[in-house]
């Protein structure tokens, strides 16, 4: 297994729940300097990264970009696949295989979370079928490039859609496309899920590539989710991906990120 961290441009909102906020190229820098094997970018659309730039400096640093994450094109352009204007919904979908196409260029794959928005009252079936669509159009898309597009269940209190890991997988299955799999996050199981464990070794099969963060959101070790039986769990069933952390920056940024790394190395 390899540790990335999440990054975010200097532009991104707090809402990005990423530590490092900053030029990338610093970000990139700093991530290597702490001993990451690698980053997550958190982007609001394509034309945020320099394809070029970034590409030397994940080159230099010796680094890897598994994933290029979409919660702050839901959170800062307002825009989800569950919308029921379809000028909103088609620019939610035009921006992530934009994200989708920049991927490609670091063969990363694209998660999405918070993107896919919420079920209004009395819309649900609706606001259902528009998601499943919305996905299909992407995954299609992604494959074209090779790439997987990553489901990530999120917690009751930031949506209302695709809370737990059983979910997830039930969605999965009707999306019907092979490229898209499962994005576990520890903070939203510990949530969600009855068996943090239980429910990991129940996705097993297609589960790609897994958040980090502590029951407070702060960096593993700082609040109670016991992580060591979460990593002998994902040896158990064989997952040797990337676990990327996505934590508050708190204290603060670089002890933030120095604390996961310090914590996970224990296990990792």
């Amino acid at each position: 297994m390899k540790i990335g961290l999440a990054i975010a441009p200097a532009n991104a909102l707090p809402s990005a729940f990423v530590v490092f906020r900053m030029d990338l190229g610093l970000g990139i820098k700093k991530a290597a300097e702490l001993g990451y094997d690698g980053v997550e970018l958190a982007i609001a659309d394509a034309t945020e990264v320099n394809v070029t730039q970034v590409k030397k400096l994940i080159k230099k640093y010796n680094l890897q970009l598994p994933i290029i994450s979409t919660g702050r094109v839901f959170a800062e352009k307002k825009v989800s696949f569950t919308h029921f204007d379809d000028n909103i919904r088609n620019e939610a979908i035009r921006t992530v295989k934009g994200i989708i196409e920049l991927a490609a260029n670091f063969g990363a794959d694209v998660n999405v979370g918070r993107v896919r928005g919420n079920l209004p009252p009395g819309e649900e079936e609706k606001a259902r079928e528009r998601f499943i669509y919305a996905m299909r159009e992407c995954a299609d898309f992604s494959k074209s490039f090779g790439r997987q597009l990553l489901l990530e269940p999120v917690n009751r209190y930031e949506t209302n859609f695709i809370n737990n890991l059983k979910e997830g997988m039930d969605i999965i299955k009707e999306i019907q496309r092979d490229n898209v799999k499962l994005m576990p996050d520890i903070y939203h199981m510990n949530i969600e899920d009855a068996s943090i464990e239980g429910s990991l070794e129940e996705a097993r099969d297609i589960i790609s590539y897994i958040h980090f963060a502590d029951s407070n959101r702060l960096a593993p070790g700082q609040g109670h989710i016991d992580f060591k039986s979460i990593i002998d769990t994902l040896r158990k069933i064989g997952y040797d991906g990337f676990i990327t952390v996505e934590i508050l920056a708190k204290p603060d940024p670089d002890r933030a990120a120095k604390l996961a790394i310090d914590y996970l190395r224990n296990f990792i």
